[in-house]
């Protein structure tokens, strides 16, 4: 399969070795009535992005790609949130209207109905921003021959791109599905994307729901 991508490149992806990585589509950061959406924060931007999102889920789940959903989210007691985080970051564990924010159990750190996943699709919990800190993803992927993912979800300077850059230390290439991301701040977004630029493909490729879609198609006609 080849997918195009953005400024003229494209990639080569075997459907057998792609995964597609659903990161933190969780309730609390996109639902009204999360916690993002009761402090009054631009949800919208999120929302926006969620065609696009089941666009891409659908168009992998078709055409057989391994799916995997990741979840920031940390134990009651908090004690595997890192020491700097505990001192500075006091939202985590803060009540909120659907129970502690980033709280495992909780109903605002579940993954949103519209990116519910199904039966067989593995959900990576992480105890930080990248999918890959001290979670078994890397095994989860080598076994199944895996060494290209698709990145999209929530937000896009922060747990997306810090999982696509783990992802580049281990050896994976990186396609960003652009359109499928958002951050509250369009800006942070757009810089994000901007920095995939910066480096050539070191950092990997930008494409969209709409190119993968394609490609995905001719592989199911």
């Amino acid at each position: 399969m080849r997918l195009a991508c953005e400024n003229g490149r494209s990639i080569e992806c075997d459907p057998a070795r792609t995964a597609l990585a659903c990161i933190d589509f969780q309730a609390d950061f996109v639902l009204p009535e999360g916690r993002a959406g009761a402090l009054g924060l631009p949800i919208s931007h999120l929302l926006a992005s969620l065609p696009a999102a089941q666009r891409a889920l659908s168009a992998a789940r078709q055409a057989g790609l391994f799916v995997f959903f990741t979840r920031e989210c940390y134990a009651p007691d908090l004690s595997d949130l890192n020491t700097f985080r505990r001192q500075y970051d006091l939202a985590v564990g803060s009540h909120g209207p659907l129970g502690r924010f980033l709280v495992k159990g909780e109903a605002g750190t579940e993954i949103i109905p519209a990116m519910r996943p199904a039966e067989g699709e593995p959900v990576i919990d992480k105890a930080g921003f990248s999918a890959f800190h001290q979670t078994t993803l890397d095994t989860v992927l080598r076994v199944r021959g895996i060494d290209t993912l698709l990145l999209m979800g929530y937000t896009t300077q922060c747990c997306v791109a810090s999982t696509l850059r783990s992802a580049v230390d281990l050896g994976y290439a990186c396609v960003l599905l652009k359109d499928a991301c958002a951050a509250y701040d369009p800006a942070d977004h757009e810089s994000t994307v901007r920095v995939m630029y910066s480096e050539g493909d070191n950092f990997g490729w930008v494409s969209d729901s709409e190119r993968l879609a394609g490609a995905l198609q001719q592989l199911v006609t």
